[in-house]
């Protein structure tokens, strides 16, 4: 049989295509011959595609799914470029010369809106689109050589907006000819036209022409960036010249010297792996091409990139080298970011690449399980794959895993070439055959779904004996760690310039350990050694789970030490808020837990019968029914799910104590009045009345422990919170405890301790009395309660009460004590906090997000009630008010901001809107004069009247001031509002 041809060891890159896009074009339509794809671009987290129907698909790349769809009625659409470092952004040019920019307003989840069209080049064709690197500018190239800018401006500006000029679209320049490409790093503009290469200083208005000589014909240039460890180094340019050359030109346009590519590419293309076709390669050198790149893209940190009508092609041009080059007909345009290629084909098919080493493509394939590509591959760049880099991504039993896997019959040659390739990795030895032998006939390991290594132990086998060390025959344990420490470098490298759309995060966390979670050590040097490292290994976990078990009985309290994720859904959150699953694991066995069948077996037939009775209208509609059935239910669930924070000896104290304990409740929570003593102390001795009738009627310990828990607690906040159950309920379960405690709270239905139940919304309860059990009942049900729910209800019911919305607030924060933004509320900036809130999103009602404002607030004071706007109306008003009630001055740059952030046809709804109750109204408006607003000596004089031309002076909420008195209100209103203007010199 005739060897194959192998690829040389100095090609260790390769084109690779993980997935196909023709579903996506099929699905948007745009595989038809009526309507294809005519432009494209892509960023971080956009895949943007015009169509010839006017019509612009931004696909969100993470799980290729379609987010928006921009409509254009001035014609196909023929560029596009998306905005990098705002991603909220897009420039679309159309087949009329027209450019959209458009603000997708994703942070804020409202509809996408043109923000500004341009009609300086109206009537020609753009043929280039460059956003500025800072900036919200854009630069825009026609066929005649004209270039303008379009400043944008956006509400996102705010203040910074005062600086926007009345002419948004500025001419850069004309040059002699069609603009092929434009460029921009840090202040300057590069175009590329037929004749020749210029460079812009935009700031300093400046332009210089680069080299002396001219070209005829579509040559590219681009910005080259200078890597992170180079210093000061200033960027470079590289301009495309006839017969394969390119200018290495400095950052002041200075030509420093030509590369010449032409002799580079005769050597042979590589193959561009992909399930499409086999790869092939042919060894026979090529003649020399003399090529013109259209375009130069900076791809990578030491690349360029460019292609003709024949294939793509991927330099190093500092040092002069081809990287890659391969073979892909009618490209008619190329997007990159990062590593990733769209190529958009004359046909309107478009094809994503994936820049990588050999070592990575043929690990992805495995672990894809694309076996019969992953050999051929493996066979064709053998000599890359023996190299000391390969062998550590690609070890031999990942190879042989691989050789398994192949169809022996029907793929002999296959095998053979991968059983060449396999033993040129080690000498060849009596040792290592057997190796080989024992792994491929006893399949001593299998692949799971996740990408992770499972050794297959065989009672009595040589392989099984010997995959027991812990240590290897050829390498020490520092090598290994050192080893360690080296791939996960490399792999961290790798993911940044990988596709991450192919590959789930959790297959990419286990790519970075697959290589070392097979430890397949056939053989040991010393029996004893791995015996005494399993010793140590094994009482190093008994002990650790020893002092677990025993900080467990130390402090019986469930609460959870998690790490809540804040973009998970809140039912989700609450329900499985645990420290870790292999830790519950552990300590299950010796936890107070019971199995729950046993355990909740009286509360869930309860439930049932409560939720069965509940469906009776007759009870539904009924409150005193539906109280009475909550009641009932109630007990079990106490009796279930009550703490136990007493012991049998305090369990056991005198009616006179209890009294005692009542009295100093009463005494904190209601102010004491001396003209109303008489009715404070009738409320008192009723409560102590009953609770001394309950003792004497029953002197079981159950109803001591009641009148203990009822009075126990002195405060909202010293009793800590039970944000997460004390052991694994049911889903179907949770949901109808979820329904019923949360109606408890709604009804003012609580829990006086265990075995009886208190109803305090008929009036038997002074109010501070009830708030104290409403605070109770969040301690103690907090994971039981729907937070959504339960924050409406203390916003209507309890509104007057801050301790209850304290007690709300204090447990969100216990839920929320380790999520990231807790964390980074300790050591990051406020703008910082921001990105991440918005990054964690989307939040749509969530509570959680309240807490973390919160958090903001209390932190960094006023200035950041502001930037809530952005989370409307995952954040509402009403919540905004509620954080700052202490100080309500503090509500208003909020609700100046919200207004300020709406339509000007739409504020006035929206205030209306916010207007519950109406009586705020007014308390807006002293607001509004009152702050940031001049003095009032120099508006009203001694009498109390308005200065003559006070109203000149500048209001700093003088827009919001104008909003509530232009709404509609009755004619005292007005009379009261005209009066509080006239107070402060508004007249």
């Amino acid at each position: 049989m005739a060897s194959a041809p192998v690829i040389p060891d100095s090609c260790n890159h390769v084109l690779a295509e993980f997935e196909c896009l023709d579903p996506l074009l099929s699905a948007l339509r745009l595989d038809s011959s009526r309507l294809k794809c005519t432009c494209l671009d892509v960023s971080k987290r956009w895949l943007a595609l015009g169509s010839s129907g006017g019509g612009l698909n931004l696909i969100q790349k993470d799980g290729w799914k379609q987010r928006l769809f921009l409509a254009h009625k001035e014609g196909a659409i023929s560029r596009v470029a998306c905005c990098l470092h705002d991603e909220d952004y897009v420039a679309v040019a159309t087949s009329q010369g027209l450019v959209v920019v458009w603000e997708l307003n994703q942070e804020r989840r409202g509809k996408p809106e043109r923000i500004y069209v341009s009609s300086e080049h109206k009537g020609r064709k753009v043929t280039a689109l460059c956003w500025d690197t800072t900036a919200l500018r854009v630069f825009v190239g026609d066929h005649v050589g004209k270039v303008s800018a379009i400043k944008i401006n956006t509400s996102k500006q705010g203040k910074a907006a005062a600086t926007f000029v009345m002419f948004p679209v500025q001419i850069i320049t004309t040059v002699d000819s069609r603009v092929v490409q434009l460029d921009y790093l840090d202040g300057r503009l590069l175009i590329s036209s037929l004749t020749r290469t210029y460079l812009c200083d935009t700031e300093r208005e400046k332009f210089w022409k680069i080299g002396n000589k001219e070209r005829d014909g579509e040559f590219g240039a681009c910005f080259f960036p200078v890597g992170k460890n180079s210093g000061n180094q200033q960027p470079l340019i590289y301009c495309a010249r006839p017969g394969s050359r390119m200018w290495e030109v400095n950052f002041d346009g200075e030509v420093q010297s030509t590369h010449q590519f032409k002799q580079l590419l005769s050597s042979p293309p590589l193959p561009v792996v992909t399930l499409r076709q086999d790869p092939h390669y042919t060894s026979s050198s090529c003649s020399p091409q003399s090529l013109s790149f259209p375009k130069l893209l900076y791809l990578t940190e030491h690349s360029v990139m460019t292609w003709t009508e024949r294939g793509i092609y991927i330099f190093l041009p500092q040092s002069v080298q081809v990287l890659l080059w391969s073979e892909v007909k009618d490209i008619q345009d190329i997007a990159v970011y990062k590593s990733e290629l769209f190529c958009l084909h004359t046909n309107g098919k478009v094809v994503h690449l994936s820049l990588l080493l050999v070592d990575r493509c043929i690990e992805r394939l495995i672990r894809r399980g694309v076996w019969t590509l992953a050999a051929r591959v493996c066979c064709l760049f053998q000599n890359s794959i023996i190299s000391c880099r390969a062998r550590k991504n690609l070890p031999l039993d990942k190879l042989e895993h691989l050789k398994s896997q192949l169809d022996a019959s029907t793929q002999q040659d296959l095998v053979t070439q991968l059983e060449e390739v396999i033993s040129k990795l080690e000498p060849l030895d009596s040792a290592c055959s057997s190796r080989r032998s024992s792994i491929s006939s006893h399949e001593s390991f299998s692949v799971l779904d996740s990408g992770i290594y499972r050794v297959i132990s065989r009672r009595g086998s040589q392989s099984d004996e010997d995959s027991c060390s812990l240590h290897s025959q050829t390498f020490s344990e520092d090598e290994r760690l050192k080893e360690f420490s080296a791939h996960q470098e490399d792999e961290q490298v790798d993911l940044d310039n990988v596709s991450h759309a192919s590959v789930t995060v959790e297959a990419d966390r286990n790519e970075t350990f697959l290589p070392f979670s097979i430890p397949l050590s056939f053989r040991s040097p010393s029996p004893l050694v791995s015996l005494q490292a399993v010793k140590e290994s094994v009482s190093s976990f008994v002990r650790k789970t020893t002092e677990k078990i025993g900080t467990l009985h130390i402090s019986p309290d469930p609460r959870g030490r998690h790490e809540a994720k804040d973009s998970e859904q809140l039912q989700e959150l609450t329900v499985n808020l645990v420290a870790s699953p292999q830790e519950e694991k552990e300590l299950e066995p010796q936890s107070y837990q019971l199995p729950e069948d046993d355990h909740l077996r009286d509360l869930k037939a309860a439930t049932a019968e409560a939720v069965a009775k509940l469906q009776d209208p007759l009870v539904l509609l009924e409150p005193q029914c539906l109280r009475r059935v909550l009641r009932e239910w109630l007990v079990h669930l106490e009796e279930k799910f009550g703490t136990k924070e007493h012991s049998a000896s305090s369990v056991k104290k005198s009616k006179t104590v209890c009294a005692k304990d009542q009295r100093a409740l009463l005494e904190e929570n209601l102010p004491l009045d001396p003209a109303g003593g008489d009715s404070v102390d009738k409320e008192e001795s009723s409560i102590v009345g009953h609770s001394t009738e309950k003792e004497n009627t029953d002197e079981t310990d159950t109803s001591k422990t009641t009148c203990e828990n009822s009075t126990g607690e002195k405060g909202p906040l010293d009793c800590s919170f039970r944000v997460s159950p004390p052991f694994v309920i049911a889903p179907d379960v949770q949901k109808d405890l979820v329904e019923l405690t949360t109606l408890c709270f709604e009804l003012c239905v609580f829990s006086c301790g265990h075995g009886d139940a208190e109803e305090g919304s008929d009036g038997s309860l002074p109010l501070a009395a009830l708030w104290t059990l409403a605070c109770r009942f969040m301690r103690s049900y907090f994971f039981l309660l729907d937070l959504k729910r339960l924050k409406r209800c203390i916003i209507t019911v309890y509104a007057t009460s801050p301790n209850v919305w304290e007690t709300y607030i204090t447990g969100l924060k216990e839920l929320t004590c380790h999520s990231p933004v807790a964390l980074a509320m300790e050591k990051e900036d406020m703008l910082k906090i921001l990105k991440l809130l918005h990054d964690l999103g989307p939040w749509d009602d969530s509570p959680l997000l309240l807490v973390h404002a919160q958090r903001l607030y209390e932190k960094f004071g006023e200035i950041a009630l502001r930037p809530m706007v952005k989370f409307y109306p995952s954040i509402s008003a009403s919540d905004i008010r509620q954080l700052c009630r202490n100080d309500p001055s503090h509500f208003l740059p909020y609700l100046d901001s919200l207004v300020k952030s709406k339509p000007e046809d739409k504020r006035s709804s929206l205030l209306k809107s916010l207007l519950q109750p109406e009586s705020v109204r007014l308390d807006w408006l002293c607001l509004a004069v009152s702050r940031d607003a001049p003095q009032r000596t120099d508006t009203v004089d001694a009498e109390g009247n308005p200065r003559p031309r006070s109203h000149l002076f500048t209001w700093g909420y003088s827009q919001l001031i104008l909003l509530l008195i232009k709404l509609p209100a009755d004619f005292v209103t007005k009379e009261k509002m005209a009066d509080i203007c006239k107070s402060h010199g508004l007249d």
